[in-house]
C-alpha cells in the first residue's frame, strides 16, 4: 500500500438546474485545513464608499483597486485574519453564489513556462475581491479571470460560481493562465484536488471561457502532449501517486453514488469531468456526498474492511474539515428567498447543514465568536466539533445517537424551509429580510441546542466506558 501524503484539501460538487428535482442550481464544497481551525459565519452589508478603495492582502503582497460599491454577501471567514481573510463561500444580494477554492496542482513543465506569482491573488482573497462586485456567475468568471491574468496567482485552484441559471467551474493552471466551463444544465461534476476540466471548445464561448492568450502560450512552449484537441487537464494537470490515492477515489465515489450503473476503477485516470446522474439530484444528495467516507465499500475508515483498505484512500469527509457548505439557488423571483446557504460547521459527516437564507441581515452570535484556535464553548464551530470528538472516542457505540439527531434536525430544517418559502413569497423588502433572518436564526439555535444536548448525553454515557471500569474476577 502507498500511504497518502499528509495534505488536507477540499472536495467540490456542482449540479446544473435540469439535473435537480426542483430546478435548483447547486454548488458545494468541504473546506479542509486542520483538525482544529475555527470558522465564523457573517453577513457583510452593502456599502457605497465616497473614495476609491484598495484591497491589500494580509497573506502576501497582493493588492488591487476595488469598486466604490460593494453588494451585500454572506461569508465564512477564519477565526483570525493573521494569515488572510479566507472568506471561502457565500451568496450575494443579486443571487450569485461563489465558493473558493478547490486546491489543485499544476505540473512542472507548465510552471516552468509560467511560474506562480508570489504576490498574486490567492485563495484567501478571492471571495472578498470578487463576490461583492458581480451580478451573475458569468460575470464572476470574467472578473476573476481578469484579476488572475493581470496580477497572477500564487497557487493553482478551482473556483465555483452559480446563479439561478448557470453553474461554472473556473480553474487556474499556472501563474496567469486559466479556463472555465459551464456545467451543462443536465449534468453534475465532482472534483477532488486535481485539474478537472478536459476538452476546451474555443468555438463555444457560451459554455467555455479562457485566458485570451492560452492557446498561444501552450503552442509557444510545446506543452500539449495530446495529438489532437486541447485537454486542459492533460496539459496543465498532474498524474501521480497523490492523484491515485488521494484524489481520484473521491471522484470515483461521487460518480458511484450518482451513477451506480457505471463500473469504473477506483483510481482511474479516465474518470470524466461531467456526468448525467441516473436520477434527478436534490440538495440532500449534495450534502450526502460532501458528508461521505466510502460508506458501503471496503474503504470506509469506520467500516468493516481490512485495516489496510480502511486507510487506503482519503475520504471526502474527514477530521480536517473546517466547514462544509451547499449553496442552493432556487427558482424564486426574490433572490433573498431563492438562495439558501446550507452550512455545516466542523466535520460534515458529524455535523448538520443549517439553512441560512441569502436574505438574512445577520447571523447568530455563536457564529461570530470564534477568535482563537482553542476550544470555546460559545462558538458554533466548537459546539458541532465537540460532539464529533465525543463520537470519535466510541464511534460504534455513539454513532447511532449522532445519526438520530442528524435525521431529526434534517427533517425539522426541511419543514422550516417549506413553511418559510410559502410565507416569504408574499413578503418583500425589509419585511422579507427580517422574516428570513428570524427563520434562519431559529434553525441555527435549534441545531446548537440539539448538539449541546447530544454532547451532554454522550459525556454521561462515556463515563461507563472507561478502561478503568471492568468486572473483577474474584477467583483470581
Amino acid at each position: 500500500m502507498v500511504q497518502s501524503e499528509p495534505f488536507s484539501a477540499c472536495t467540490s460538487i456542482l449540479i446544473g438546474k435540469n439535473a435537480t428535482v426542483d430546478g435548483s442550481v447547486i454548488i458545494g464544497r468541504n473546506e479542509d485545513s486542520r483538525p482544529a481551525w475555527p470558522k465564523n459565519f457573517v453577513v457583510h452589508p452593502a456599502v457605497t464608499h465616497d473614495d476609491s478603495q484598495v484591497f491589500t492582502s494580509q497573506d502576501n503582497a497582493f493588492s488591487m483597486p476595488l469598486p466604490t460599491q460593494a453588494a451585500k454577501y454572506t461569508a465564512t471567514p477564519e477565526w483570525t485574519t493573521k494569515y488572510g481573510l479566507f472568506e471561502e463561500d457565500g451568496i450575494n444580494e443579486y443571487g450569485v453564489a461563489m465558493s473558493a477554492t478547490e486546491s489543485t496542482y499544476a505540473n512542472a513543465r507548465v510552471l516552468a513556462a509560467d511560474p506562480l506569482v508570489k504576490d498574486g491573488i490567492g485563495e484567501e482573497a478571492m471571495i472578498t475581491v470578487t463576490l461583492p462586485y458581480i451580478k451573475s456567475a458569468r460575470e464572476g468568471v470574467k472578473r476573476l479571470g481578469t484579476i488572475v491574468a493581470t496580477y497572477g496567482t500564487d497557487e493553482s485552484n478551482g473556483i465555483l460560481f452559480a446563479d439561478q441559471n448557470e453553474a461554472w467551474y473556473f480553474e487556474t493552471g499556472s501563474g496567469h493562465y486559466w479556463v472555465a466551463q459551464r456545467i451543462p444544465d443536465d449534468s453534475y461534476a465532482v472534483i477532488a484536488n486535481q485539474m478537472a476540466i478536459q476538452e476546451i471548445d474555443f468555438a463555444d464561448p457560451d459554455n467555455f471561457m479562457w485566458h485570451p492568450g492560452i492557446q498561444k502560450f501552450v503552442s509557444n512552449y510545446a506543452l500539449n502532449p495530446v495529438r489532437q484537441g486541447f485537454n486542459f487537464r492533460k496539459i496543465f494537470g498532474t498524474a501521480n501517486q497523490m492523484d491515485t490515492y488521494y484524489n481520484l477515489p473521491r471522484v470515483w465515489y461521487g460518480q458511484k453514488m450518482f451513477n451506480p450503473e457505471i463500473s469504473q476503477a477506483v483510481n482511474s485516470y479516465d474518470l470524466p469531468f461531467l456526468r448525467q446522474a441516473t436520477n434527478l439530484l436534490s440538495v440532500d444528495d449534495a450534502k450526502t456526498f460532501l458528508s461521505s467516507h466510502y460508506q458501503g465499500t471496503a474503504y470506509d475508515p469506520i467500516g468493516s474492511g481490512s485495516p489496510e483498505d480502511r486507510k487506503r484512500f482519503r475520504p471526502v469527509s474527514l477530521a480536517t474539515t473546517q466547514e462544509s457548505h451547499v449553496l442552493q439557488l432556487r427558482q424564486f423571483a426574490q433572490p433573498e428567498l431563492a438562495g439558501i446557504h446550507w452550512l455545516a460547521m466542523g466535520v460534515a459527516a458529524q455535523s448538520v447543514y443549517v439553512p441560512f437564507y441569502a436574505g438574512i441581515l445577520s447571523t447568530p452570535a455563536a457564529y461570530q465568536t470564534s477568535d482563537k484556535v482553542s476550544y470555546q464553548p460559545d462558538s458554533a464551530y466548537w459546539v458541532y466539533k465537540q460532539a464529533g470528538v465525543m463520537v470519535d472516542s466510541h464511534y460504534h457505540e455513539f454513532g447511532g445517537l449522532l445519526s438520530d439527531v442528524q435525521k431529526d434536525l434534517n427533517q425539522q430544517f426541511g419543514q422550516a424551509v417549506i413553511e418559510a418559502d410559502h410565507v416569504g413569497q408574499d413578503l418583500d423588502g425589509v419585511e422579507l429580510a427580517a422574516y428570513l433572518t428570524k427563520v434562519s436564526t431559529a434553525q441555527a439555535e435549534l441545531g446548537l441546542k440539539r448538539y449541546r444536548d447530544l454532547t451532554a448525553d454522550l459525556i454521561t454515557k462515556a463515563t461507563g466506558l472507561s478502561p478503568l471500569r471492568y468486572k473483577q474476577d474474584l477467583n483470581l
